[in-house]
Parts: C-alpha cells; structure tokens; sequence
C-alpha cells in the first residue's frame, strides 16, 4: 500500500508546492520526496512530523497512514496476517485498558 505517500501528494498539489519546496523543507533531495509520494521509499518518522507541519495537517493523521503502511509491508505475503492484525488488535486493547487502570 501506498496509504501515506498518495496523502503527500495529494496534499502538495492542494497546496500548490513543487517537490522541490517540499524537498527543501524537510532537507532532502527531491528525488526522495518524489519516491515518497510514488511508494518507492519508506519515509523515516521525523520526516513525517516535518511534513505534517508544512502542509498544516495532523500529525496524528499522517504518523496513522505510516504506520499503516509499514504494517501492510510487513504482513502481506503471510497466509495468516489478518490473524496477526486480529491478535494485535486485541493486544493493543487490552494494553489500553491496562493503562486506565
């Protein structure tokens, strides 16, 4: 899946930014921004928070649509991933409702 770098672009084309200024924001090269939008690159977290700054969104929507990708990655090929992603759900609820206590 392609979740976070289809948001890139389609946030930088509303805001009416080149590669080139998205690239020079968050210190890389445009090359990078653009494999980043195409899926070809995995972006690393501190360039996600840089991102949902410049182009005022959540950060929280953006670091969701990372990590959903990185999840994807790692469990597509495997017969029993939505297993694995059923078990982590339940794992994660059950951390939740620890915490409260």
């Amino acid at each position: 899946m392609n979740y976070l770098g289809n948001k890139l672009r389609e946030l930088r084309a509303s805001k009416g930014l080149l590669l080139r200024q998205v690239a020079a924001y968050i210190e890389v090269d445009t090359a990078l921004v653009s494999k980043l939008e195409r899926g070809e690159r995995k972006a690393k977290r501190g360039h996600v928070e840089a991102l949902a700054k410049i182009f005022k969104v959540n950060e929280k929507e953006l670091i969701t649509l990372w990590l959903a990708d990185q999840v994807f990655d790692l469990v597509k090929d495997e017969e029993v991933a939505n297993d694995v992603l059923k078990v982590a759900e339940s794992e994660l609820k059950y951390v939740k409702s620890s915490a409260k206590e």
